[in-house]
């Protein structure tokens, strides 16, 4: 259906399948705030859809065929099937149904200053610090990432300025329904090849993100160390800000790098020839670097204060899980993170952020996600996680997916001790993991377990 701002207040109820989604739930928030009737379902109970029931937005858990047939409009999630009862009774019912990210790229086009954060990696961490910034600088945000920050104590904040910070993913090219004022490619990578298919089209669907920036008063801000990145200022109608540290003619340099023994790096930024100031981050890793250059470039563009900028990066300590310390075993000694990393470029980024601290052996539990992706990827997977010290491999977590890959854990397995033979353990039990990792570890090793799935569930078990 074609539908505008003008039209979207004909639309009192206004009904959300998939609400507890890190994505959905901001839009309920935001439609509660213009005064809309809001309810929605969800196939599991959290503690998102605790929140948005705490703030009077009613949730069912499981299918809420009572509030869809009242409703004048429904939005619906990416994962809902055409087989679902909701969507069923809606299209018997003739009532309009829109995707989430068409609805999403609505709600940008309230704002004046959409600020949308893409990018195959680093989106969450990115997003996250810009918003802080803004946060500190009191520019009142409204703000929608995908991860729980401490700072908002949720997803999502709901601001009355004219800025929208939101993270902006590129699966099946959603995010070419935005409509942003300001558009951040942080890198491009070869992922989601399920939908994509090859990579020149992954490409294809980033340069189509930049072309979409507002002409003339939109701006570009992007990686200058990403060749693809940095091929888009060719392209575009837009004004370009680059960032990196290995390309010298970026706008916005980093240099001097060092780290501390939590692998947390130091570093000045120059902006051209100038210096913009001396950072120290709390959070580990190069990639970090480059995530609060492409943050302090955007702050910049808005004028926001150094001070409150280098103030507010230094003091962000990262979203949820991205290497986020959970806890500790044997008296302290031994640290217990918990990582997102699903694609063998993030693997790799964490890997090298941990070798910068000061620790004995590295322990890491990895969960495959998807099959198309470990397939694809099997190489890769096994490069990137050899860099550890002692792997262990879960099963796959399917996600969308069935097995017509004829893709397993084991082969993985396989791959990597042809690389480092015995180094990797495939182990899919969970409590055979917690049993097995606490009969190995010694005094100062850390663990990190790893993926995009349950593999959350080893870290408590772990600790408990």
């Amino acid at each position: 259906m074609d539908l505008s701002l003008d039209k979207l207040k004909d639309y009192k109820h206004i009904h959300l399948i998939g609400i507890g989604g890190i994505s959905m739930s901001s839009v309920a928030e935001i439609l509660k705030n213009w005064s809309f009737t809001v309810t929605g379902s969800d196939s599991t109970q959290s503690e998102i859809t605790d929140k948005l029931v705490s703030h009077d937005i009613p949730v069912v858990i499981g299918h809420d065929l009572e509030n869809c047939k009242k409703a004048d409009l429904i939005v619906y999630t990416a994962a809902i099937p055409d087989t679902d009862p909701e969507m069923v009774l809606a299209k018997e019912n003739n009532i309009p149904l829109v995707p989430r990210g068409k609805f999403v790229g609505l709600i940008t086009q309230k704002y004046s200053e959409s600020i949308c954060v893409s990018g195959t990696h680093g989106k969450t961490t990115t997003t996250s610090m810009i918003s802080d910034c803004f946060i500190n600088a009191e520019k009142d945000p409204t703000i929608q990432v995908g991860a729980i920050l401490n700072e908002l104590d949720g997803n999502y904040r709901i601001g009355n300025s004219e800025f929208f910070i939101l993270e902006s993913c590129e699966y099946k090219e959603s995010f070419l329904e935005f409509f942003p004022n300001t558009g951040i490619i942080l890198n491009i990578d070869n992922d989601h090849l399920d939908y994509y298919k090859t990579f020149d089209n992954v490409i294809k669907a980033f340069t189509n993100f930049a072309k979409i920036v507002e002409k003339d008063k939109g701006t570009l801000i992007t990686n200058a160390d990403d060749p693809n990145c940095y091929n888009l200022k060719n392209v575009v109608n837009c004004k370009v800000i680059t960032y990196g540290i290995d390309n010298k003619d970026a706008d916005f340099r980093a240099d001097n790098i060092s780290y501390d023994k939590d692998g947390f790096p130091t570093f000045d930024v120059y902006k051209g020839n100038d210096s913009y100031g001396r950072v120290k981050l709390s959070v580990a890793g190069i990639h970090n670097v480059l995530n609060a250059l492409a943050t302090i470039a955007t702050c910049d563009l808005y004028g926001l204060e150094k001070e409150v900028v280098i103030s507010s990066i230094s003091k962000f300590v990262g979203a949820s899980r991205r290497l986020e310390i959970k806890g500790t075993l044997l008296a302290g000694s031994v640290k217990i993170f918990d990582d997102y990393a699903h694609h063998p470029t993030e693997i790799a980024a964490t890997a090298r952020a941990v070798k910068n601290k000061t620790y004995n052996e590295s322990w890491v539990v990895f969960q495959p996600h998807t099959y198309s992706r470990t397939k694809e990827h099997l190489h890769a997977f096994a490069e990137a996680l050899n860099e550890f010290d002692h792997i262990i491999l879960l099963d796959i977590y399917a996600a969308r997916e069935t097995n017509t890959y004829g893709i397993s854990s084991k082969d993985l397995n396989d791959e990597i001790n042809k690389l480092s033979p015995n180094k990797s353990v495939y182990m899919p039990d969970f409590e055979k993991v917690v049993e097995y990792v606490k009969a190995n570890i010694k005094e100062d090793d850390l663990v990190i377990t790893l993926g995009a799935g349950t593999v959350t569930k080893i870290g408590p078990m772990l600790l408990d």
